[in-house]
């Protein structure tokens, strides 16, 4: 037995864990066991698919055999990809500015539309932690209390006010920059959208789990890799995107209010509930999209 094994040579190879969900090092004697291993870039592309998937409602079908609806990447990894789902996000609202603004309907109707797609194309799911938050907040008085309101899917009326307050704040703030032209429109959404959803993956990973059956909290913490990378990728898009069109300083002071204002959640949550669910992330990237939109175009 030791000299027939000896005489096969020994490959290293990856193979996929169905139960851990991630591919593995592994030692490969058998030629049937040899799955074929996507490469990087596809890999990626499967991560940035999956996270499009999670975060909004559009109707991606597989890419390929490197991404399976069904078998997603590890959410803790994947994440790295979500600047670049972001983009795609928010892409149908950067068309609805682009196509009414050849149109002479007027600033504020055509804001309320992008709005109205945008929340089309999420299902409203930051929308709902907002509204969820503000109602565990404000009506409950314990914590125990204040988890089981945020469980609760019926809207309170804190809820109602902050959603009412959120889009107002949004409709306004995108008719202004639509007034700027829709090129400046159209790069100020596409960068808040990168930005509030990193800083939101920051809130994440600074904060525990306050509920134990959470969604939050099943999906797996995003990794210190996967935040940084990340992060590389928001800076490198927010160059891109809002530096050219808006200047460098109206990206730098946008994104130090959303920033700002994801602290604020965070420590916030924190004093409430004692960490974070996914209404807290929610409610992060929600209140740091409008931050970022008000610090554009605050001078």
């Amino acid at each position: 037995m030791v000299g027939n094994r000896a005489e096969q040579p020994l490959r290293l190879g990856y193979r996929r864990d169905a139960g851990r969900r991630k591919w593995i090092l592994s030692v490969i004697n058998d030629v049937n066991d040899d799955t074929p291993v996507p490469s990087m870039p596809l890999r990626l592309i499967g991560e940035a698919a999956a996270m499009l998937r999670f975060y909004s409602r559009v109707p991606l079908p597989a890419l390929g055999c490197f991404d399976d609806p069904a078998n997603p990447p590890p959410f803790a990894r994947a994440c790295r990809m979500l600047p670049m789902a972001s983009l795609v996000i928010a892409l149908p609202m950067v068309v609805t500015i682009y196509l009414l603004g050849l149109t002479a309907l007027p600033p504020l109707f055509i804001a309320v539309l992008t709005v109205s797609i945008s929340l089309i194309t999420t299902g409203a799911l930051h929308e709902d932690g907002l509204a969820d938050m503000a109602d565990g907040f404000g009506g409950g008085h314990t914590l125990a209390r204040k988890l089981e309101i945020m469980k609760d899917s019926r809207i309170g009326s804190y809820g109602a006010a902050a959603l009412i307050l959120a889009i107002l704040g949004r409709v306004i703030l995108i008719a202004g920059l639509i007034e700027q032209g829709s090129g400046i429109a159209a790069a100020c959404l596409l960068a808040a959208a990168v930005v509030s959803r990193t800083l939101a993956l920051g809130v994440f990973t600074s904060l525990p789990s306050a509920r134990a059956d959470g969604v939050a909290a099943n999906i797996g913490r995003p990794d210190s890799t996967a935040l940084i990378v990340a992060g590389v990728l928001t800076i490198g898009l927010l160059i891109c995107l809002a530096v050219p069109t808006i200047g460098l300083a109206h990206a730098f002071v946008g994104s130090l209010a959303a920033s700002a204002i994801s602290y604020a959640v965070a420590r916030v949550a924190l004093n409430q509930i004692g960490g974070q669910t996914g209404d807290i992330i929610g409610a992060a990237q929600v209140l740091s999209e409008i931050a970022f939109l008000a610090g554009s175009l605050a001078f």
